[in-house]
């Protein structure tokens, strides 16, 4: 079983192009439970932020479910127990994890269905 926050409002992925510039802004300044990822491959820069911060291209209907940590030490399977339940309830899902915690994206319009699955799945959904 899985501790699991639902983090505050809507979030954001956007895809820029590759050697984009970062906007200070993005990350400058979190909020209370508010989480930021980039990531850079040759084939562009890929963003996951609150949407109040997003470029303007950004897709900005997804929620993000945290997992409680920090975790410590690697867990084996933390991010399989979260992703299995909901991949076979036919949730879409973004994964991506910081050092200390893993996080999941899933659609707004289906964040009902997700927490359900994930309870039903054992997890504790947190408020």
């Amino acid at each position: 079983m899985l501790d699991v926050a639902l983090l505050p409002g809507e979030y954001a992925v956007c895809r820029l192009t590759a050697g984009s510039a970062i906007r200070p802004d993005l990350w400058g300044d979190l909020g209370d439970g508010e989480v930021v990822s980039v990531s850079w491959s040759a084939d562009g820069v890929s963003v996951i932020c609150p949407a109040s911060r997003a470029p303007a291209e950004a897709e900005t209907d997804w929620r993000c479910l945290r997992v409680v940590g920090p975790l410590g030490k690697p867990v084996t399977g933390t991010l399989a127990a979260l992703v299995a339940p909901l991949a076979e309830a036919r949730v879409n899902v973004v994964a991506f994890s910081t050092y200390d915690t893993d996080h999941v994206l899933v659609p707004a319009v289906r964040l009902d269905e997700a927490t359900a699955t994930l309870r039903r799945a054992g997890h504790r959904l947190l408020d």
